[in-house]
């Protein structure tokens, strides 16, 4: 057998030589690699070993336990709902709430708390998911205002159960969804629906639709779920001008003087459309207070979360669900105050009584609404 050539000898060595750069490359790579893993696994040793040294009742003490003028502050309820509790709830329920009443992300948690990211997340939306199965409990049954009503904004208002309108709430989506919850205010947000009782706690509340929906299709919506928005005759409520005057959802005039700022500089109304709706927006005047007031208690309503649109939906039923809580429980709830407005954009009820089950305009409705300006407007000149 011949010898290899000279050059043939060469090139054989060079290519032994890459191959031999080459395992040496990746033999380099593998135990970079190695290194690294056992690097984060002793780290994350040390931290669960720094975290578990940590004794976490002197933080929770420091939020909850040591005065409600703190506990309302930091997690917006007061110290008596976490009485003979137990510890490891408390806690959860309290880094909740945290999350809730401030907006801030998991690693202000993790320093606050002393708890993993991945604990965090699970516990959060654990408490989240336990507050949405109460919605039976905690969601108001409307109440019609009773013929003898001598509230000076209700009385005129019999058989109302309450009002209704839409807010915006911003919110995190695919860039591809964006155009969909565009606001007319250019924010991205979705257009929630909610409804109030006389004492503004909330009866039904429908999140998710998109910012650039109508508020009469999300009503629409809401009417026409199984267990959705439930208007029984002869109950109505109160509507903005931005829906249409129809059975079982009773609008002021337009054209007239509406918002109660335009009657606070010495004006009185001269006719009974004007007196109507005078009266009218005192009274739904409520569910701007209700909204003005959740955004107040909680932070994270009041401006774009961290959370994609589908949780972000529950946290905003969680809200009303915990507004109405509170609202039931302390006998003061320290954010009701007249400067919480909201400008605006469930009750599951008997499935045998005579439900409206759409909205549109109708004559009845029309001849009611004026035959009731007309009475109050009698009813006031009377009582002059």
């Amino acid at each position: 057998m011949s010898r290899p050539s000279l050059t043939t000898y060469n090139r054989r060595q060079r290519q032994n030589s890459l191959i031999l750069k080459w395992w040496n490359v990746v033999l380099h790579i593998v135990v970079l690699l190695l290194l690294m893993m056992f690097k984060n696994h002793i780290d994350k040793r040390r931290v669960k070993r720094i975290f578990s040294n940590i004794d976490r009742y002197p933080i929770l003490h420091e939020i909850v336990y040591e005065s409600d003028t703190v506990s309302i502050s930091q997690i917006r309820m007061s110290q008596m709902f976490f009485k003979n509790r137990n510890m490891d709830i408390d806690e959860q329920v309290a880094m909740f709430l945290h999350i809730l009443a401030h907006n801030v992300k998991n690693r202000v948690i993790i320093s606050r708390f002393h708890r993993s990211g991945e604990t965090i997340s699970r516990h959060f939306s654990r408490v989240c998911n336990a507050v949405i199965r109460l919605h039976t409990r905690l969601l108001k049954r409307p109440e019609p205002v009773p013929n003898n009503s001598t509230d000076q904004r209700w009385k005129w208002f019999k058989n109302c159960l309450g009002a209704l309108d839409g807010t915006y709430i911003k919110c995190l989506v695919p860039a591809e969804e964006k155009p969909r919850y565009r606001t007319r205010k250019n924010d991205i947000a979705t257009n929630v629906l909610g409804v109030c009782s006389q004492d503004m706690q909330f009866i039904y509340v429908l999140p998710g639709w998109e910012g650039s929906a109508a508020d009469v299709r999300v009503l629409q919506d809401a009417l026409l779920r199984p267990h959705g928005l439930k208007v029984p005759r002869p109950g109505y409520y109160l509507v903005d001008a931005g829906y249409t005057n129809g059975e079982g959802f009773l609008a002021p005039y337009r054209g007239q003087r509406y918002h109660l700022n335009e009657w606070r500089h010495g004006h009185q109304p001269t006719t009974a459309n004007e007196f109507f709706n005078m009266k009218h927006s005192s009274a739904r005047n409520v569910i701007e207070r209700c909204y003005g007031i959740l955004k107040g208690r909680w932070g994270i309503l009041k401006d774009n979360s961290y959370y994609p649109i589908e949780m972000k939906n529950k946290i905003i039923m969680t809200c009303c669900l915990l507004h109405n809580f509170i609202r039931q429980e302390m006998e003061v709830d320290p954010f009701d105050n007249e400067c919480h407005r909201d400008e605006g954009t469930g009750d599951v009820g008997p499935e045998d009584v005579d439900n409206i089950t759409s909205v549109g305009t109708s004559n009845e409705w029309t001849i009611f609404r004026d035959n009731l300006a007309e009475s109050m407007f009698a009813s006031r000149g009377a009582a002059n």
